[in-house]
């Protein structure tokens, strides 16, 4: 992690090559380029990442959980771990086949964020959600349902209680079961060809937009989000 290591930014001696890459103080293979093995030198030091005080704290600011349902790959769930830790994501709760923090692959896109984001697993993601639901909590689903509501135009929607962001299957979505006992589906407007983005970025977009809004107490944000993806007048 950049907090506790020094990094640079290299760049080749060799003008036919010139590749500028990053890497770590004190790592003799920094010396010599990776592509055309000429020699480096340094160009750039990294700025420290911010400090804990830094940071906004978030526990009284939003109440916001995830349950991942059915999530195939391990890399997708560690990068939801790692977007969990940064926005401030309470709890993950990892349902099914969903890949736990134990799955050495986890770790390899979480980077440490496994371990600072508690999380819970269970067999049966119906039964979570009912669970959840009987602890106050609302469930949205990530769903590009018909008649899903734009993540974009729900302003006024937000709920007061706690919320619960619910991502599926990567192929098959979410549990029809889990959809039954959402509160509501929302979906991410899609401008290009293809219909869906892949799932740890999706819920990076609606995670990040719900816990702006959220801490904001943003209803009906400045940016006129909904009048962009609807179209003209």
């Amino acid at each position: 992690m950049m907090n506790n290591t020094l990094y640079w930014f290299y760049e080749c001696d060799n003008p036919s090559c010139g590749l500028r890459f990053p890497g770590y103080e004190g790592a003799p293979r920094w010396n010599r380029c990776p592509v055309c093995r000429s020699n480096t030198h340094k160009v750039a030091r990294v700025t420290a990442a911010l400090q804990a005080s830094d940071r906004i704290s978030s526990e009284k600011t939003w109440q916001i959980e995830a349950l991942l349902d059915n999530i195939r790959s391990a890399w997708n769930v560690g990068s939801i771990f790692r977007t969990a830790d940064g926005i401030g994501v309470r709890k993950i709760h990892l349902c099914g086949i969903t890949p736990t923090p134990e799955n050495p692959k986890v770790g390899k896109t979480a980077l440490g964020a496994e371990s600072s984001v508690p999380w819970e697993h269970s067999n049966n993601g119906v039964n979570t959600a009912c669970t959840l639901i009987s602890r106050g909590y609302k469930l949205w689903v990530l769903e590009d349902l018909t008649g899903a509501i734009p993540l974009f135009t729900i302003n006024d929607l937000l709920p007061d209680a706690p919320l619960v962001l619910v991502a599926g299957n990567e192929v098959c979505g979410v549990d029809p079961g889990i959809i039954e006992l959402s509160d509501r589906v929302i979906s991410i407007p899609m401008l290009g060809k293809k219909q869906s983005h892949n799932v740890a970025i999706a819920f990076g977009i609606a995670a990040s937009f719900l816990v702006y809004q959220l801490s904001s107490g943003a209803r009906g944000s400045p940016m006129d989000h909904a009048r962009y993806f609807q179209g003209p007048d």
